[in-house]
Parts: structure tokens; C-alpha cells; sequence
């Protein structure tokens, strides 16, 4: 990771989900907006510097440690985005009937990397983020389950 973080051209957003977690170098941390994690890979990445059992306080002493901004998943509850410019903020679930949660967090990320890459707000992309990984528990599987983007609408919609 280190090597592609030295390798970024310039203005370039790095979008890292450290799993399976271990501590990060300072290098990597830095270069991270966002630096997505879950409950588990938080608490890796913190070590002894895990403060409360708050979210909202891991993501604040994740985002101290050198990441532009931190995403903390909390699979039904949502997600918090967290960034020195706006704080932190909850983004709420879509609330849904759990199949399979098997590939949900890698749905959101990649709807996150992607709507980030279209220029969205952090915080709206997290919202469109929290709505394909609720659609992708929908279905058995991982990639099976994964949502196309009408259906990700429709459920934002609550159509789905």
C-alpha cells in the first residue's frame, strides 16, 4: 500500500478500505480520504489509542491520526462521516430485511469510491453508499447480490 500511496499523481483521492485491518504507516493514513473502516478494522487501526466505545469518538481519533476523512460503517445504523471541514455526521440505513450480509461492506465501498469519483459531497456519496449496501443484504451471496443502480435509487426511493 505504502508503494501506491508514493505513486499518486497529484490531486488524486486515495480511497482506502484497510481489510484485512492492521496498523497503518503515518504515509498511508495521510494520503486517505476517505479512510473507510467497521467496527473491527477501527479498533486494529487505533490499538491502545481506541477511546470509548462511541463510533463517533473512533472516528475522531482516526481522523486525528493524518486521514482528509474517516468513514465508519455500522452496518444497519448507517455510517459516520467524519472530515476536519464538517465534523462528524450520521448518515443513516436504509432499513431492510437482512438475507446475506456477505459483501455489504465491499457494496458500499465501492459505491462510495464510485459516486466520490463523480464528484458528489462525501457525505451524499456515504448516503448512496448506505443504500446499495442495504440492497446488497437484500439477496444471497456477494457479487449476486449487488445492486444495480436503478435498484440503489429505487431504494432511496423506497421502492425496493
Amino acid at each position: 500500500v505504502v508503494e501506491v500511496v508514493r505513486s499518486l499523481a497529484p490531486d488524486s483521492r486515495f480511497v482506502l478500505n484497510p481489510s484485512p485491518p492492521r496498523p497503518l504507516p503515518q504515509e498511508v493514513l495521510a494520503a486517505c480520504d476517505p479512510l473507510i473502516v467497521n467496527e473491527h478494522e477501527a479498533k486494529v487501526i487505533l490499538g491502545d489509542s481506541l477511546v470509548g466505545e462511541r463510533p463517533e469518538d473512533w472516528a475522531r481519533v482516526l481522523l486525528a491520526k493524518g486521514p482528509r476523512s474517516v468513514v465508519v460503517t455500522l452496518g444497519a445504523e448507517g455510517a459516520l462521516v467524519a472530515s476536519a471541514a464538517g465534523g462528524v455526521v450520521r448518515v443513516p440505513s436504509v432499513k431492510v430485511d437482512a438475507v446475506d450480509t456477505t459483501g455489504a461492506g465491499d457494496a458500499f465501498t465501492a459505491a462510495l469510491a464510485w459516486r466520490l469519483g463523480t464528484g458528489e459531497s462525501l457525505a451524499d456519496a456515504a448516503a448512496y453508499a448506505a443504500r446499495v449496501g442495504a440492497a446488497a443484504v437484500t439477496k444471497a451471496g456477494a457479487q449476486e447480490s449487488y445492486p444495480t443502480a436503478a435498484e440503489a435509487e429505487a431504494l432511496g426511493a423506497g421502492a425496493l
